[in-house]
């Protein structure tokens, strides 16, 4: 294909930003986050060079939740195996030209290697695990997708059909995609507009009698009622203690109640709740336990509860939970367990609902997942990482051109809404949330959407 590239160069850059309040997820809580920034540089079959951008926050708490060594570590950790896959990319996908969907699940073994190698420099006392590596290395898969598109003068979602592939989804989903391509399972244009959910994290103020002289005063709502009115959010994602089932249920139910009369006030019948306990339950017990007395303490956010997302542990193999008798009550989604194609098909057998999905977990296997649910009519989510400015971007893009349940999560204008001020400007409509919507007009028709030829970036 004249369209395929090679990778001419690929630029990482570190920018680190304070959170505005403290995000509490499962035992951590996260104050600051340090983010990948890449600039790829690739040519085509034809000669045509172009630049593209992908970004991502490098989560450690929740992609290398190990707590023996500290926060700062394993981010310097995560930030060396960006450095050394870039390199590798550089040296290896410069000499061929490939689609970057094949680019990139063709050297996933080569870049779990390089991570091996960097742990062993950063002298980590333990190895940084898959989801950490695809972490620390999404930003450059993105960056090679929006690269691709501009290069080609397309979006990059209309360059995964025939047109654009040399081999259908056959080679990664086996032969019952025969003749089948990732353009048979998205959307052909982007959707007008997307509801947002709103992260109630475990820390975060329910009531305007909650905020005292501790919190922010910088003009934007503190406490979720106040959220409500200003942007008129209806979908909600609690965060539970996965602990203390008393607890979660109360904390559920008090949000139904919160959403239920301020959007009541303004209006709005209807409102829609997820719950994440952040793999917290110790077993698919526990969460049966949950929603049983959910539903008997608040019909009200039992009936408005969509999915549930991870409640259990990530390593599937180590008990093997059957999550089949929770399904039957709520779909349950799988997030930390799914970092391939195996652990995949190990969490629809073990009765997993569905799978959300995250461009930190690359957007090439993102889009091979996606087409596998939308195949098998299976549900997903799109989530993210308390995604700013581009991560923001791609994340809506990824949504607006897919069939996610409801919306997709945008919780950095809470906790992060000062980063990126040139990005958010030049897309304010994506950025701004409205009636509980975005809107998608701003994106831009090449590449990833992005909407911008250069980037100034400050690095750390």
């Amino acid at each position: 294909m004249d369209s395929d590239i090679r990778v001419v160069k690929l630029e990482p850059y570190f920018k680190k930003d304070k959170l505005r309040v403290p995000l509490k997820f499962g035992k951590v809580v996260m104050t600051d986050v340090t983010s990948l920034i890449v600039k790829a540089t690739v040519e085509n079959k034809r000669g045509e060079v172009a630049e593209g951008f992908g970004a991502m926050p490098l989560a450690d708490k929740w992609a290398f939740p190990n707590p023996s060594i500290p926060s700062e570590k394993k981010v310097e950790a995560m930030k060396l195996i960006a450095e050394k896959a870039c390199n590798l990319l550089e040296e290896r996908a410069g000499l061929k030209y490939m689609h970057p969907i094949d680019i990139m699940l063709g050297m996933r073994d080569d870049i779990l290697k390089v991570a091996k190698k960097a742990d062993r420099e950063a002298k980590l006392e333990a190895k940084t695990p898959i989801l950490g590596v695809l972490v620390s290395t999404s930003p450059m898969d993105a960056a090679l997708h929006d690269a691709f598109g501009r290069v080609n003068g397309i979006s990059s979602y209309e360059g995964y059909g025939p047109e654009y592939m040399n081999h259908d989804l056959s080679l990664y989903l086996g032969e019952e995609f025969r003749g089948r391509y990732i353009s048979d399972y998205i959307r052909p244009r982007y959707v007008d507009e997307l509801p947002v959910f709103h992260l109630v994290g475990a820390l975060d103020k329910l009531t305007r009698d909650e905020v005292d002289a501790s919190d922010p005063k910088d003009g934007l709502p503190v406490s979720l009622d106040e959220w409500i009115r200003r942007d008129g959010v209806y979908c909600f994602k609690v965060k539970l203690s996965g602990v203390d089932i008393d607890w979660d249920v109360e904390r559920t139910k008090a949000v139904a109640e919160v959403a239920q009369e301020v959007l009541g006030e303004m209006g709005v019948e209807r409102f829609y709740l997820s719950a994440d306990a952040n793999e917290m339950n110790p077993g698919p017990e526990a969460t049966l336990e949950y929603l049983r007395r959910l539903r008997r303490a608040s019909p009200l956010a039992f009936q408005s509860l969509l999915y549930l997302e991870q409640p259990t542990e990530r390593e599937l193999t180590r008990h093997m939970f059957s999550m089949k008798a929770v399904s039957k009550v709520k779909p349950v989604l799988a997030d930390e367990a799914v970092t391939d194609l195996k652990s995949l098909e190990l969490a629809l057998k073990l009765g997993w609902s569905g799978v959300a999905v995250k461009t930190c977990k690359w957007h090439s296997s993102s889009l091979i997942y996606i087409a596998k649910m939308e195949h098998q009519k299976i549900p997903y989510s799109i989530q993210d990482l308390t995604c700013p400015g581009l991560a923001l971007i791609h994340s809506a893009s990824l949504a607006a051109r897919t069939n996610p349940i409801m919306g997709f999560e945008y919780n950095a204008r809470q906790y992060l809404p000062f980063a990126y001020k040139e990005i958010q400007e030049r897309h304010e409509s994506l950025f701004k949330v409205e009636g509980g919507l975005v809107k998608t007009e701003t994106l831009s028709p090449l590449g990833l959407g992005y909407s911008i030829e250069s980037l100034k970036i400050e690095p750390l």
